[in-house]
């Protein structure tokens, strides 16, 4: 746990995609007939992602829609996980692997060394165990392993990257009642650490080898001074099948599952609402209308890398936009602590600014419903760009690009 930053705090999520058998929703219980928009979004993909909404009263992004997560606690580096881990503390990252990425090029977050802050856990290895615990908490749902299963988990070394085949879809343990997991998983809420006891007593291990890599994405920069600021990492995650699922009633006060297309379109027709990077992730999502497509995607791209994300805010006059790293009006130095630099202004209007920046990588709208991505570079690390306008309104007719 980095206790040195002074503008950021870290944090880790997981984009949660699960197959479609079984698939359970806090929408159920609602009657009427389904609109024919909604049946037909839902229809072109075989998986469902996980959305939980945040408590209105919430002091970040209240009511708000997004994947579960939270901020990393100094337990989830330390070193009682090495008793746990003891199988794969050898194994590089305890078996994730070594991304190809350049140590100069990757984000903080990923490319601290955590040893230099007194943590023997590795921060790749903690940050997917604090998504893990987060999407535990908000959501019910605990990406395990049982310890007699230990031996059949697919370790990644240096010498197999390329050549190794993916692993099957993720399937969670059934080891446990539901009445145990609600006891732990209340302890856990009262105390993170408590998370260590659980996976102790309960003989199972954090089923860290199931995240993929996925991207960075900072809170930007506000135009108030106390905002709260996030460096989250995100990962992805696809299960087999849909798990049962709740909320807690007290951050998290909804759930729902949903493909990636509709709820793009659930969120332009003002039904829920998204925040800017939940918008960017689904339209990237949107490529893959198979989850093994999906899964192969991110297994194969996982150990490539990833770029930080800070988006700077645009004012103008007849829009507000967010400025993304390879757009044309992004700055070459950006200073992270908000003195400076944080709010870009123009009194030209949105259609001129388009046709004036040869290199498009922003979020452009009008009110929060709005916000659409528009895009024209390629993107590093073989990550795709996100779907948006008519390609998400039309899912059927999208097919995987991979």
């Amino acid at each position: 746990m980095n206790t040195t930053l002074k503008h950021w705090r870290e944090s880790a999520t997981v984009i949660l995609a699960a197959g479609l058998r079984h698939a359970q929703s806090s929408d159920s219980l609602k009657t009427g007939l389904e609109k024919v928009s909604d049946t037909a979004h839902r229809s072109a993909f075989d998986y469902q992602v996980l959305l939980l909404k945040r408590s209105s009263s919430s002091g970040f992004m209240p009511s708000v829609y997004v994947f579960p997560g939270g901020l990393v606690d100094s337990s989830d580096f330390s070193s009682e996980w090495q008793e746990i881990f003891q199988s794969f503390t050898k194994a590089p990252n305890y078996g994730i692997g070594v991304v190809k990425q350049t140590p100069e090029t990757r984000p903080p977050i990923f490319g601290t060394d955590r040893a230099q802050l007194g943590s023997p856990i590795p921060g790749d290895v903690a940050f997917r165990i604090c998504a893990v615990r987060e999407t535990f908490e908000e959501s019910g749902v605990l990406l395990v392993v049982p310890k007699h299963e230990e031996s059949g988990i697919r370790v990644r070394t240096n010498d197999d990257r390329d050549s190794d085949p993916q692993p099957a879809l993720t399937t969670l343990s059934g080891l446990w009642d539901r009445d145990v997991l609600s006891k732990w998983r209340s302890l856990v809420i009262g105390d993170s650490a408590n998370f260590i006891k659980m996976c102790k007593e309960l003989q199972c291990l954090p089923n860290i080898w199931a995240l993929h890599e996925w991207g960075n994405w900072l809170t930007p920069i506000g135009m108030q001074d106390k905002q709260r600021r996030y460096d989250t990492a995100f990962y992805i995650c696809c299960l087999r099948d849909t798990p049962h699922t709740l909320h807690d009633e007290k951050e998290i006060v909804h759930f729902k599952w949903s493909s990636p297309s509709e709820a793009l379109h659930s969120y332009k027709s003002k039904e829920l609402l998204l925040a800017p990077p939940q918008v960017y992730e689904l339209g990237r999502m949107c490529h893959c209308p198979s989850l093994t497509d999906l899964h192969r995607f991110a297994w194969q791209r996982s150990l490539e890398g990833c770029e930080q994300w800070l988006p700077l805010h645009l004012v103008a006059p007849d829009c507000f936009a967010s400025i993304l790293p390879g757009d044309a009006l992004y700055p070459e130095k950006v200073d992270p602590s908000g003195k400076s630099g944080g709010v870009i202004k123009t009194e030209k209007s949105l259609e001129e600014f388009l046709q004036d920046s040869a290199n498009l990588h922003r979020f452009v709208g009008q009110d929060p419903y709005s916000v659409t991505v528009q895009i024209n570079i390629t993107p590093k690390y073989n990550h795709l760009s996100p779907l948006c306008g008519k390609d998400v309104d039309n899912p059927s007719k999208n097919h995987s690009k991979l």
